[in-house]
């Protein structure tokens, strides 16, 4: 089932926002009077077809639903008719041309606006105020003073309300210079101001990585405590061929007693490829089993595995949540400005990988982006529109990089073209061309590697 979800997710993300892409060239460029052969929705043999009666265009919903393309009138791929030139792409003016291409990656930006405005306005959105729970004794969190309780305010004098905001933030300032100044407030002692160092470069590149923030700067948010509770149990795994079922709440292990999730993770952690007794209660009613563990590999180290998930989360506590409910105007104002510093930060995080300075595990390839959009898809709709604001924000941010083979590079030819006052010759263009086809294989390869890590552990 859960392959399913993420097949679905994946296709039903991928079609819709390449085809949100495609109807930004499409539109402008009727609109510029360019000659539009064909608008495809789908790869492959057509499933339909019909072809405009005024304007001649072929639209076709296609078998393989991973994307779609527009085909303009190019005479670069063969005769035009003499009535017809006046339309094909290269008979345009070069400032027509870019406004065309900058409209996929615009309508990517614009309809992650519309959704967030409309989730914003229909919903509002829940804060959870961001404060700290653990901080490890020694680490670089409790160097800098940050103590169990401290709420954050403000990072690097901007204010922060979420935990999203925090890690942002962090993310940002740790990837540029490592000294971050941050305003907390502390129960009993007013607003404090923390100075948080982290001086070696290698540090900071490998905070960087997924999920390693927290952790490597040693807190993490206080979250309500979740019981040791099962969840999902996993068909075939170790709990489940123990007869674990879920709901089954445990109460020790080895006849160590467990408090809640996380202690239960450790202790299964810290056991692997052993047999585990795990004392529970099931209807109320005390019982014991034991069990043969498995494990992971991470980072090198084996990991204790017995497959289940965390149980629901509990609620969080009235005094930490604030709803904020936005109206129309405000609404937009919000969804337009998170898009823009969403945006911003692709292109500070994507420069800094390119300089060392953030790891280059950031780049996730489709196999990542399938998961989440299956478990996106399966926690419902709210949070599968999450996922497509933030994938239809990179897809126009990446289409906007100046790779010939992208829209970018595509604008950078017509803007020399237009202040040179004729066309790039095309052996420079074809050149161009099989470096950038050079470079996004470079990049492809990159991110599916980090997907086969990733699914390797």
């Amino acid at each position: 089932m859960d392959f399913l979800w993420t097949i679905a997710g994946f296709v039903v993300a991928v079609s819709l926002l390449v085809t949100v892409h495609e109807y930004g060239h499409f539109w402008v460029a009727r609109k510029l009077g360019f000659k539009v052969l064909r608008f495809s929705v789908g790869f492959g043999p057509a499933l339909w077809r019909r072809v405009g009666r005024r304007d001649g265009t072929e639209y076709v919903f296609a078998a393989l639903p991973l994307g779609g393309y527009v085909k303009l009138l190019d005479e670069r791929e063969g005769p035009v008719a003499p009535e017809d030139l006046a339309s094909s792409f290269t008979r345009k003016a070069p400032w027509q041309r870019i406004l065309v291409l900058l409209a996929g990656p615009a309508f990517n930006i614009i309809f992650a606006i519309l959704v967030l405005w409309a989730i914003l306005w229909s919903s509002g959105e829940p804060q959870v105020r961001p404060v700290v729970g653990k901080v490890v004794p020694d680490s670089i969190a409790a160097r800098a003073d940050l103590r169990t309780n401290d709420q954050f305010l403000r990072i690097e004098n901007r204010d922060v309300a979420t935990h999203s905001d925090v890690v942002l933030g962090l993310v940002e300032a740790i990837s540029d210079d490592g000294q971050i100044e941050i305003d907390v407030q502390r129960p009993g002692s007013g607003v404090r101001t923390l100075a948080l160092r982290v001086d070696d470069p290698e540090v900071r590149r490998a905070l960087t990585e997924p999920s390693a923030l927290l952790r490597g700067l040693g807190m993490r948010f206080w979250t309500p405590p979740v019981p040791a509770e099962f969840g999902k149990v996993d068909a075939g795994g170790p709990a489940a061929l123990a007869g674990l079922q879920p709901g089954d709440r445990v109460t020790a292990i080895d006849g160590e007693p467990v408090a809640d999730f996380p202690a239960l993770v450790e202790l299964i952690s810290a056991r692997p490829n052993r047999d585990v007794v795990v004392s529970y209660l099931r209807n109320g009613q005390a019982a014991e089993v034991t069990l043969r563990s498995t494990a992971d590999l991470i980072e090198g180290k084996e990991i204790g595995r017995i497959r289940v998930a965390t149980p629901p989360p509990p609620p969080w506590p009235a005094e930490l949540v604030e709803q904020r409910d936005y109206g129309p105007l405000e609404s937009l104002t919000v969804a337009t400005q998170r898009a823009w510093d969403m945006t911003v930060l692709q292109a500070k995080m994507f420069a800094r990988m390119l300089f060392g300075q953030v790891s280059l595990k950031n780049l996730s390839g489709p196999l990542s982006i399938a998961e989440f959009a299956g478990e996106s898809a399966q926690s419902g709709l709210a949070e599968f529109l999450g996922f497509l604001i933030v994938i239809s924000l990179s897809l126009g941010f990446l289409n906007l990089l100046p790779i010939p083979i992208l829209d970018g590079g595509q604008i950078v030819y017509q803007l020399i073209e237009w202040f040179r006052g004729s066309p790039i010759p095309e052996r420079v263009q074809a050149l161009g061309q099989q470096v950038g086809i050079a470079l996004l294989l470079m990049l492809m390869g990159i991110a599916l590697f980090n997907d086969f890590t990733r699914q390797l552990g």
